[in-house]
């Protein structure tokens, strides 16, 4: 998982995008903490949307 809030940004929205149902399985399946992801990414403005799939 890339260290920089925008890479990580883009990183997940493209699993999300391409690869995962919801946030919830991408963090299961990378073995990754969901809260983490999150926070970093709420540092730098953007929400996970379950509507969309995506952190906006």
């Amino acid at each position: 998982m890339p260290e920089d809030a925008n890479m990580l940004l883009s990183y997940v929205n493209l699993k999300l995008r391409d690869y995962y149902s919801d946030l919830d399985a991408l963090c299961e399946d990378l073995d990754v903490c969901k809260t983490e992801i999150e926070e970093k990414l709420k540092g730098i403005g953007y929400s996970y949307d379950c509507g969309s799939n995506q952190f906006r």
